[in-house]
């Protein structure tokens, strides 16, 4: 099939362009920077902003479905930056898809839009989006996810998909800053309770992608729908962490502060950033406390029956390929 992915240069939408020219399909990227690697695979690179209502029709423009990864990720910032990418970019997405008559769209989504601060154990689909959110990421995601879903119809079939803390070898995201504020000792346990969360290894999340792709369609299962997507085995966050960290050669978190001192200190710091003007990201968070001191596991009974996800790359796996893309010459 002609593909269009969003935000190919990104880490997962890297990995989607990879998996889908490994099986024949044509790929062309839309992605604001330039990347040489999408071209390596054989991949068809368009430069542009999915901000931007003409880049994106032209991007679109003669695909067969579209894989809208690209958004604006993070804890911190300005809302309307978080708006014009994740909200206005899925609007243009949605518009030229149906001006080229695509008939499939499948969408990056963030299990954070059902995240309200709490433990959130074994939940399914069922769960409603949250009422409120401490970031404009998790907020914007929903408002994306609640476009696509509602765009779904006879003409255009849409999915959303919520991969939870996805890592491995050529994140450039997550794993730098885990490693980054552990050397620098900024790293700490939330609580005494090491909370079950879920994650997903890089290949298995794309290879979701690929199988809720070829599964869509007006009378399919998953059309018009949400699905959260994990390795299907959580883990104590900080084993995942230190497992992380270790692969890096990083030694283990240990110390450990309050739970209460950490949302105190994330709500001051907040304030604190904004009265000044700061536009870097405050070393804690209200969002970034709860996430590091609340269980957040998901029940993916959904993806497996409706487009038959099963995830292939183990943790203990992931870390070993982790491990090894680490020691490898170049690092």
């Amino acid at each position: 099939m002609n593909a269009l992915v969003t935000g190919g240069g990104g880490f997962l939408g890297h990995a989607i362009v990879r998996s889908l020219r490994a099986r024949g399909d044509t790929v062309r990227s839309l992605a604001r920077g330039d990347y040489p690697e999408l071209r390596a695979l054989g991949a068809e690179p368009i430069r542009g902003d999915v901000a931007d209502p003409d880049a994106v029709l032209r991007a679109v423009d003669g695909c067969d479905v579209v894989f809208h990864v690209a958004a604006k990720a993070g804890i911190w910032g300005p809302y309307d930056e978080y708006h014009r990418c994740n909200v206005e970019g899925t609007r243009n997405v949605l518009a030229a898809c149906r001006a080229h008559g695509v008939r499939k769209l499948v969408h990056t989504s963030s299990p954070s839009v059902v995240f309200d601060g709490r433990d959130m154990e074994g939940v399914n689909e069922s769960v409603p989006y949250a009422s409120h959110f401490d970031s404009p990421y998790p907020a914007t995601k929903a408002e994306a996810e609640r476009l696509v879903l509602a765009a779904d119809g006879a003409e255009l079939a849409t999915t959303a998909l919520r991969p939870h803390l996805i890592w491995g070898p050529g994140d450039n995201h997550l794993i730098p800053r885990l490693i980054a504020r552990a050397r620098a000792g900024r790293l700490r346990r939330i609580g005494r309770k090491d909370h079950l969360v879920d994650t997903i290894y890089i290949d298995n999340a794309a290879e979701a992608h690929l199988l809720a792709a070829d599964h869509l369609g007006p009378d399919s299962p998953n059309h018009g729908k949400a699905y959260f997507l994990s390795q299907g085995e959580p883990w104590p966050l900080w084993s995942v962490i230190n497992g992380i960290l270790a692969a890096a050669g990083v030694p283990p978190v240990t110390r450990s502060v309050p739970r209460g001192a950490a949302l105190l200190a994330g709500t001051l710091l907040e304030q604190g950033y904004r009265t000044l003007g700061l536009s870097a990201e405050p070393p804690m968070t209200r969002f970034l406390a709860h996430q590091l001191s609340t269980a957040h596991w998901f029940d993916i009974t959904a993806a497996r029956r409706d487009f038959g996800y099963h995830p292939t790359v183990s943790i203990d796996e992931g870390l070993r390929r982790l491990e090894k893309s680490f020691q490898s010459p170049g690092r």
